[in-house]
Protein backbone atom coordinates (compact mmCIF):
# COMPACT_ATOMS: atom_id res chain seq x y z
CA UNK A 1 0.00 0.00 0.00
CA UNK A 2 2.62 2.20 0.68
CA UNK A 3 4.12 2.13 -2.85
CA UNK A 4 0.37 2.75 -4.20
CA UNK A 5 0.07 5.92 -2.51
CA UNK A 6 3.90 6.86 -3.39
CA UNK A 7 2.91 6.04 -7.00
CA UNK A 8 -0.27 8.16 -7.20
CA UNK A 9 1.17 10.61 -5.20
CA UNK A 10 3.78 11.21 -7.65
CA UNK A 11 1.32 11.45 -10.52
CA UNK A 12 -0.62 14.38 -8.43
CA UNK A 13 0.53 18.01 -9.31
CA UNK A 14 -0.62 19.27 -5.88
CA UNK A 15 1.10 16.68 -4.22
CA UNK A 16 4.87 16.89 -3.03
CA UNK A 17 5.77 13.61 -1.16
CA UNK A 18 8.40 14.99 1.30
CA UNK A 19 9.49 11.54 3.09
CA UNK A 20 8.95 7.83 2.89
CA UNK A 21 9.02 6.11 6.41
CA UNK A 22 9.55 2.26 6.89
CA UNK A 23 11.28 0.28 10.03
CA UNK A 24 14.96 0.81 10.26
CA UNK A 25 16.03 -2.80 9.61
CA UNK A 26 13.73 -2.98 6.28
CA UNK A 27 15.50 -4.15 3.41
CA UNK A 28 14.77 -1.17 1.16
CA UNK A 29 15.92 1.61 3.06
CA UNK A 30 17.76 3.97 1.92
CA UNK A 31 16.08 3.50 -1.54
CA UNK A 32 14.77 5.70 -3.32
CA UNK A 33 11.00 5.74 -2.99
CA UNK A 34 10.14 6.77 -6.60
CA UNK A 35 12.09 3.69 -7.73
CA UNK A 36 10.38 1.54 -4.78
CA UNK A 37 7.21 2.09 -6.41
CA UNK A 38 7.83 1.82 -9.96
CA UNK A 39 7.46 5.48 -10.80
CA UNK A 40 11.32 6.59 -11.16
CA UNK A 41 13.43 8.67 -9.20
CA UNK A 42 11.53 11.28 -6.68
CA UNK A 43 14.47 12.60 -4.53
CA UNK A 44 13.29 10.38 -1.61
CA UNK A 45 14.60 8.14 0.08
CA UNK A 46 12.69 5.34 2.44
CA UNK A 47 14.02 6.39 5.74
CA UNK A 48 13.19 5.38 9.47
CA UNK A 49 13.90 8.71 10.41
CA UNK A 50 10.98 11.10 10.97
CA UNK A 51 11.16 14.44 9.55
CA UNK A 52 10.64 18.23 11.47
CA UNK A 53 8.33 20.79 9.96
CA UNK A 54 10.07 22.56 7.71
CA UNK A 55 9.49 27.13 7.85
CA UNK A 56 7.64 28.56 5.28
CA UNK A 57 6.53 25.26 3.86
CA UNK A 58 2.78 24.26 4.41
CA UNK A 59 2.75 21.05 7.56
CA UNK A 60 3.12 17.51 5.94
CA UNK A 61 0.44 15.30 6.85
CA UNK A 62 1.19 11.96 7.43
CA UNK A 63 -0.50 8.73 5.73
CA UNK A 64 -0.52 5.59 7.61
CA UNK A 65 -0.46 2.18 5.78
CA UNK A 66 1.39 0.05 7.89
CA UNK A 67 0.94 -2.27 11.20
CA UNK A 68 -0.61 -2.22 13.96
CA UNK A 69 2.87 -2.36 15.61
CA UNK A 70 3.70 0.76 14.25
CA UNK A 71 0.82 2.78 15.30
CA UNK A 72 1.85 4.06 18.36
CA UNK A 73 5.52 5.72 17.09
CA UNK A 74 3.14 6.73 14.18
CA UNK A 75 1.17 8.63 16.28
CA UNK A 76 3.93 10.31 18.97
CA UNK A 77 6.07 11.76 15.90
CA UNK A 78 2.72 13.14 14.72
CA UNK A 79 1.62 15.00 17.99
CA UNK A 80 5.35 15.69 19.02
CA UNK A 81 5.56 17.82 15.41
CA UNK A 82 1.87 18.62 14.88
CA UNK A 83 1.43 16.43 11.77
CA UNK A 84 -2.38 15.89 10.55
CA UNK A 85 -2.79 11.96 10.37
CA UNK A 86 -4.31 9.79 8.24
CA UNK A 87 -5.06 6.51 9.82
CA UNK A 88 -5.45 3.64 6.94
CA UNK A 89 -3.99 0.49 9.42
CA UNK A 90 -6.08 -2.01 9.90
CA UNK A 91 -6.59 -4.36 12.68
CA UNK A 92 -5.82 -2.15 15.51
CA UNK A 93 -6.20 -3.34 18.93
CA UNK A 94 -8.58 -1.53 21.36
CA UNK A 95 -5.43 0.11 23.07
CA UNK A 96 -4.06 1.80 19.67
CA UNK A 97 -7.66 3.01 19.38
CA UNK A 98 -7.30 4.71 22.48
CA UNK A 99 -4.04 6.11 21.97
CA UNK A 100 -5.41 7.46 18.69
CA UNK A 101 -8.45 9.44 20.20
CA UNK A 102 -5.84 10.64 22.85
CA UNK A 103 -3.87 12.24 20.48
CA UNK A 104 -6.76 13.54 18.27
CA UNK A 105 -7.16 15.88 20.85
CA UNK A 106 -4.15 17.55 19.62
CA UNK A 107 -4.14 17.01 16.12
CA UNK A 108 -6.89 16.41 13.54
CA UNK A 109 -7.33 12.69 12.21
CA UNK A 110 -8.79 11.03 9.81
CA UNK A 111 -9.22 7.39 10.94
CA UNK A 112 -11.31 4.46 9.07
CA UNK A 113 -11.04 1.20 8.73
CA UNK A 114 -11.55 1.38 4.54
CA UNK A 115 -10.17 4.51 2.74
CA UNK A 116 -12.52 3.09 -0.23
CA UNK A 117 -14.84 5.97 -1.36
CA UNK A 118 -16.74 3.06 -3.00
CA UNK A 119 -17.44 1.15 0.78
CA UNK A 120 -17.68 4.59 2.83
CA UNK A 121 -20.81 5.44 0.69
CA UNK A 122 -22.03 1.75 0.50
CA UNK A 123 -21.61 1.97 4.31
CA UNK A 124 -24.18 5.17 3.77
CA UNK A 125 -26.49 3.33 1.61
CA UNK A 126 -26.71 0.26 3.98
CA UNK A 127 -27.91 2.47 6.94
CA UNK A 128 -30.56 3.96 5.00
CA UNK A 129 -31.79 0.41 4.04
CA UNK A 130 -31.56 -0.49 7.82
CA UNK A 131 -33.19 2.59 8.83
CA UNK A 132 -35.76 1.92 6.31
CA UNK A 133 -36.41 -1.92 6.95
CA UNK A 134 -35.97 -2.57 10.16
CA UNK A 135 -39.27 -2.96 11.37
CA UNK A 136 -40.48 -4.60 8.25
CA UNK A 137 -43.24 -7.36 8.64
CA UNK A 138 -42.00 -10.49 9.29
CA UNK A 139 -38.57 -9.26 10.35
CA UNK A 140 -34.77 -7.92 8.72
CA UNK A 141 -32.21 -10.54 8.43
CA UNK A 142 -28.90 -9.03 8.17
CA UNK A 143 -25.73 -11.42 7.19
CA UNK A 144 -22.46 -9.90 5.93
CA UNK A 145 -19.81 -11.59 3.64
CA UNK A 146 -16.35 -10.69 3.42
CA UNK A 147 -13.40 -12.08 0.95
CA UNK A 148 -10.19 -10.91 1.10
CA UNK A 149 -6.87 -12.51 0.13
CA UNK A 150 -5.05 -15.65 1.60
CA UNK A 151 -2.46 -13.32 3.35
CA UNK A 152 -4.76 -11.07 5.41
CA UNK A 153 -4.22 -12.03 9.07
CA UNK A 154 -7.45 -10.90 10.92
CA UNK A 155 -10.87 -11.88 10.45
CA UNK A 156 -13.75 -10.69 10.00
CA UNK A 157 -11.68 -7.82 8.17
CA UNK A 158 -12.19 -4.15 9.99
CA UNK A 159 -14.24 -2.94 7.37
CA UNK A 160 -16.92 -5.87 7.89
CA UNK A 161 -16.94 -5.00 11.54
CA UNK A 162 -17.64 -1.36 10.67
CA UNK A 163 -20.67 -2.25 8.16
CA UNK A 164 -21.68 -4.16 11.45
CA UNK A 165 -21.29 -1.51 14.12
CA UNK A 166 -23.23 0.92 11.85
CA UNK A 167 -25.80 -1.12 10.92
CA UNK A 168 -26.41 -2.18 14.95
CA UNK A 169 -26.36 1.50 15.64
CA UNK A 170 -30.07 2.04 13.07
CA UNK A 171 -31.17 -1.29 14.54
CA UNK A 172 -31.26 0.05 18.29
CA UNK A 173 -34.96 0.01 19.63
CA UNK A 174 -36.36 3.14 20.84
CA UNK A 175 -35.31 2.01 24.37
CA UNK A 176 -31.56 1.98 23.22
CA UNK A 177 -31.39 -1.49 23.71
CA UNK A 178 -27.98 -2.02 21.67
CA UNK A 179 -26.81 -5.28 23.80
CA UNK A 180 -30.13 -7.27 22.33
CA UNK A 181 -27.78 -7.16 18.94
CA UNK A 182 -25.94 -9.78 18.60
CA UNK A 183 -22.56 -11.22 16.17
CA UNK A 184 -22.54 -14.41 14.86
CA UNK A 185 -19.51 -15.12 13.43
CA UNK A 186 -20.14 -18.04 10.65
CA UNK A 187 -22.45 -21.10 11.76
CA UNK A 188 -21.91 -24.42 12.20
CA UNK A 189 -24.25 -27.61 13.74
CA UNK A 190 -27.74 -27.59 15.29
CA UNK A 191 -27.60 -23.82 15.50
CA UNK A 192 -31.59 -23.62 15.85
CA UNK A 193 -33.81 -20.84 14.12
CA UNK A 194 -31.86 -17.57 13.22
CA UNK A 195 -32.70 -14.71 16.53
CA UNK A 196 -34.32 -11.85 14.98
CA UNK A 197 -31.56 -9.28 16.18
CA UNK A 198 -28.41 -10.69 15.19
CA UNK A 199 -25.66 -10.29 12.45
CA UNK A 200 -24.00 -12.91 10.48
CA UNK A 201 -20.07 -12.24 9.74
CA UNK A 202 -18.76 -14.45 7.38
CA UNK A 203 -15.25 -14.40 6.34
CA UNK A 204 -13.67 -15.83 3.02
CA UNK A 205 -10.04 -16.01 2.39
CA UNK A 206 -8.64 -16.81 -0.92
CA UNK A 207 -5.92 -16.26 -4.26
CA UNK A 208 -4.98 -12.48 -4.13
CA UNK A 209 -8.61 -10.76 -3.64
CA UNK A 210 -8.58 -7.15 -2.73
CA UNK A 211 -11.30 -6.55 -0.36
CA UNK A 212 -14.97 -7.50 -1.56
CA UNK A 213 -18.07 -7.14 0.70
CA UNK A 214 -21.68 -8.35 0.64
CA UNK A 215 -24.10 -7.25 2.93
CA UNK A 216 -27.63 -9.12 2.38
CA UNK A 217 -31.24 -7.54 3.96
CA UNK A 218 -33.32 -10.62 3.85
CA UNK A 219 -37.14 -10.62 4.26
CA UNK A 220 -39.56 -12.89 3.74
CA UNK A 221 -40.32 -12.58 0.33
CA UNK A 222 -37.70 -10.64 -1.16
CA UNK A 223 -33.89 -10.01 -0.59
CA UNK A 224 -31.64 -6.79 -1.35
CA UNK A 225 -27.61 -7.00 -1.21
CA UNK A 226 -25.23 -4.41 -1.50
CA UNK A 227 -21.81 -5.34 -3.24
CA UNK A 228 -18.80 -3.24 -3.04
CA UNK A 229 -15.45 -4.82 -4.27
CA UNK A 230 -11.79 -3.47 -5.34
CA UNK A 231 -10.28 -4.83 -8.57
CA UNK A 232 -7.31 -3.42 -7.18
CA UNK A 233 -5.75 -1.76 -4.42
CA UNK A 234 -5.78 1.86 -5.92
CA UNK A 235 -8.60 2.66 -4.46
CA UNK A 236 -7.79 2.44 -0.79
CA UNK A 237 -4.79 4.09 -1.70
CA UNK A 238 -6.55 6.96 -3.49
CA UNK A 239 -8.82 7.58 -0.88
CA UNK A 240 -6.22 8.17 1.95
CA UNK A 241 -4.77 10.56 -0.39
CA UNK A 242 -8.17 12.53 -0.89
CA UNK A 243 -8.43 12.40 2.97
CA UNK A 244 -4.87 13.75 3.36
CA UNK A 245 -5.83 16.24 1.13
CA UNK A 246 -9.15 16.97 2.95
CA UNK A 247 -6.97 17.36 5.94
CA UNK A 248 -4.52 19.85 3.97
CA UNK A 249 -7.51 21.93 3.02
CA UNK A 250 -9.13 21.75 6.57
CA UNK A 251 -5.67 22.57 8.56
CA UNK A 252 -5.03 25.88 6.10
CA UNK A 253 -8.77 26.53 7.27
CA UNK A 254 -7.99 26.45 10.83
CA UNK A 255 -9.44 22.83 11.72
CA UNK A 256 -9.18 22.00 15.32
CA UNK A 257 -7.52 18.54 16.65
CA UNK A 258 -10.50 16.11 16.13
CA UNK A 259 -11.19 12.25 14.99
CA UNK A 260 -12.42 11.99 11.66
CA UNK A 261 -13.61 9.70 9.37
CA UNK A 262 -14.33 9.23 5.52
CA UNK A 263 -17.48 10.03 6.30
CA UNK A 264 -16.69 13.94 6.74
CA UNK A 265 -14.04 13.45 4.12
CA UNK A 266 -16.92 12.81 1.49
CA UNK A 267 -19.52 15.55 3.33
CA UNK A 268 -21.49 12.75 4.90
CA UNK A 269 -21.21 13.26 8.15
CA UNK A 270 -25.05 13.74 9.87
Amino acid sequence: MGRRVVALSAEDDEIELVAAMDHVDHPLAGRDAGDVAGVGKLGVAVSADWPGPVPNRPVPVVIDFSLPVAIDGCVDACVRNHFPLVVATTGLESAHQERLMDASKSIPIVWAPSMSLAVNLSMKVTQQITSALRDVAGGLDIEIIERHHRFKADAPSGTALRFGELISQRLIDDAGDSAAIESVHGREGHTGQRTRREIGYHAVRVGDNPGEHTIVFGMLGETIEVNVAASNRDCYAAGAIAAARWLMTATDDGREPGMYDMFDVLGMSE
